[in-house]
């Protein structure tokens, strides 16, 4: 539901786990059919230019576990794997076409619906207590955060949560993007994930974030003696249709909150810590400081 990340397409793909993200959809999962529909149509193209499931891999660079497994639906395929396909089989376009919609099947269910409200919002705001909020994250300060999480991804399991992460960040540049306003704690300007030249630059594109017209950030200073975010992180989303939600995101669960009583409460909150926060200019002067005091 925010653009793949690993770099340049590799060279051989010779293990089933080398590039095919594991697919286990939810019972309700919309994108279960595209991933069968995708694995189905690999195989009808393989099967009428009278390629077997060893002689497409081995033309495109992956095993022949890893064919059997995308036509099964068992793998999703990387887009590098639909390119290639798309070419030995002569589908002029009709496997390399899926590769948008296959891509975000990769992505966490959870991470794909935060990231469908967020392009459903024509206005978004957030208070961050621990770390830069994911839209704003530079790609190594989202590494660094991930490769700390314990226990540890599975390797599938970060490249889909990193370039998912990436992805939402479309958001800022799109066409028609929404007003979106964030609320950073003093601490998370401060603390050195991933290293202090990672902080350095993450704070550059603060600034340089903070300097849009439809974007706003704001610092929390630590002296404030009123706080009204102390009981934690706040998501508010106001929608096209007119409706409001709440997100937020604990130790073990994440919650979206639709009521409209508990979303009026978040949004009288979140305008108070807006209002507690020092104001936009004053924040990314605050930044600048910041970054004159690291070099």
């Amino acid at each position: 539901m925010a653009v793949d990340n690993e770099g340049a397409a590799r060279g051989s793909h010779t293990t089933d786990s080398a590039d095919g993200t594991p697919w286990e959809p939810d019972w309700d999962d919309e994108y279960a059919p595209v991933v069968k529909a995708a694995g189905r149509q690999i195989k009808l193209w393989r099967e009428g230019a009278g390629l077997t499931q060893q002689e497409l891999g081995d033309a495109i660079g992956y095993s022949l576990g890893m064919v059997s497994a995308v036509e099964r639906a068992k793998r999703l395929p990387h887009p590098d794997f639909l390119g290639k396909a798309d070419e030995v089989v002569g589908a002029s376009g009709k496997l390399a076409a899926m590769k948008k919609d296959v891509e975000e099947a990769r992505y966490p269910k959870k991470v794909r619906d935060l990231a469908k409200l967020e392009n459903e919002a024509v206005e978004l705001g957030s208070y961050n207590e621990h770390n830069i909020h994911g839209l704003l994250q530079t790609e190594e300060y989202a590494r660094a955060l991930f490769d700390m999480r314990r226990p540890a991804y599975s390797e599938d399991d970060f490249d889909r949560y990193m370039t998912a992460r990436m992805a939402r960040q479309e958001i800022l540049t799109r066409k028609h993007p929404p007003t979106l306003t964030f609320v950073q704690e003093e601490v998370t300007l401060r603390r050195p994930i991933g290293g202090r030249m990672v902080l350095r630059r993450q704070l550059e594109r603060l600034l340089e974030v903070g300097r849009l017209r439809h974007v706003e950030v704001q610092v929390m200073p630590t002296d404030r003696e009123d706080h009204a975010g102390m009981a934690g992180q706040i998501q508010v989303l106001k929608l096209r249709d007119g409706t409001a939600v709440g997100y937020s995101e604990a130790q073990l669960s994440t919650r979206l909150v639709s009521d409209p009583k508990q979303v009026q409460i978040l949004e009288l909150r979140y305008g108070i810590i807006r209002a507690q926060a020092l104001s936009p200019r004053e924040s990314l002067a605050f930044i600048e400081k910041l970054l004159g005091e690291m070099t």
